[in-house]
């Protein structure tokens, strides 16, 4: 990990909308407003997963950062499986003997050029190239990714909940939009997901702007099923200067009507900005020595790299919440 930063991990839901799947029709996951649901008694991070057993089936996210750290299954129900980062293919195996009641790391990286980076996860399916003697499915619990902050040595503001007495602001209005002026380093935008929410765009001062899915991480038809209550990460963006920053979030109703939920947006204010130079390399990684995965074989370790090695869950940052809502009327929606 960079030490001339303020590192920072990102846990990534499989239901948050920085995650795209290519087709969410071939994928299943536990519905957490289903009547029992219970994420406390869960192995998987909020009591959700997303399983496939369709070869080719793939999720992106796109992220600016130096590492990256991916968690799902292993088993005799599943296959091997892809993972792109940028122009680069690797290939691994999640499949064992035996099963597994806990999430695993399937695949970490440390050592990332400080770059915007394209991950593709794929389904491969069962390969007797791999070893595999089992199914085709392939399992994704989360991914952690690190972002940066500001420079090391540098302190940040304080934190308050994302959600604010149980309420919640929504539209279901087309073009419905709200703006933000911030200072800060990074920015987070929270809320929550929900099979009536679709498509909606978030520009960041004059960059182009960034389309998003709100629909549930269940798919499915348009309606009011399988909500995510827990707060879902929305839209993230860092490595920002000390000059006035704003967003505009616009939500794409179109003939569904389909709704927007914002619960709160989260700036970091640093005490001293340090924008980082975004690296030209054609190579993802800084060096030859690139991965690790614990699914790759019976041991941990077996094709562990330099650089691979999983650092300690860091220590939660301070921040500062705003709540800001404009052309969106505040109200409770069941």
């Amino acid at each position: 990990m960079d030490p001339s930063a303020v590192n920072w991990n990102v846990t990534v839901d499989d239901f948050d909308s920085l995650l795209t799947y290519d087709d969410q029709s071939v994928w299943t996951t536990p519905d957490p407003s289903a009547q029992g649901f219970d994420a406390s008694n869960s192995p998987w991070l909020r009591g959700t997963f997303h399983n496939t057993t369709t070869k080719g089936a793939s999720v992106s996210l796109n992220i600016t950062g130096p590492a990256i750290y991916i968690y799902g299954n292993t088993g005799p129900a599943y296959g091997s499986y892809e993972v792109n980062i940028d122009s680069l293919s690797l290939q691994y195996s999640a499949f064992r003997e035996s099963a597994s009641d806990k999430t695993t790391l399937l695949f970490s990286a440390s050592n990332l050029t400080y770059a915007n980076h394209n991950i593709i996860l794929r389904n491969l399916g069962a390969s007797a190239n791999a070893g595999d003697k089992g199914g085709d499915a392939f399992l994704l619990d989360y991914i952690d990714t690190t972002i940066q902050l500001a420079p090391a040595g540098a302190t940040v503001q304080n934190v308050t909940p994302n959600f604010s007495g149980g309420t919640s602001t929504f539209t279901n209005q087309d073009n419905a939009s709200f703006s933000f002026s911030f200072h800060g380093s990074a920015i987070s935008v929270f809320g929550d997901k929900k099979n009536d929410h679709r498509l909606y765009t978030v520009t960041l001062d004059n960059l182009p702007p960034t389309t998003l899915n709100g629909i549930s991480g269940c798919g499915g038809a348009f309606g009011m099923t399988c909500e995510q209550q827990a707060p879902s990460i929305k839209y993230l963006a860092s490595n920002l200067d000390d000059s006035l920053h704003r967003i505009t979030l616009v939500n794409h109703a179109n003939v569904n009507a389909s709704f927007f939920d914002l619960d709160s947006i989260v700036v970091t204010v640093p005490s001293q900005y340090g924008p980082r130079q975004l690296s030209t390399s054609s190579s993802p990684f800084i060096s030859s020595t690139t991965t690790s995965s614990s699914a790759a074989s019976g041991s941990p370790t077996a094709i562990a790299k330099s650089g691979a090695s999983i650092p300690d869950k860091v220590t939660p940052l301070l921040l500062m919440t705003f709540f800001i809502f404009c052309f969106l009327k505040p109200s409770f929606r069941q």
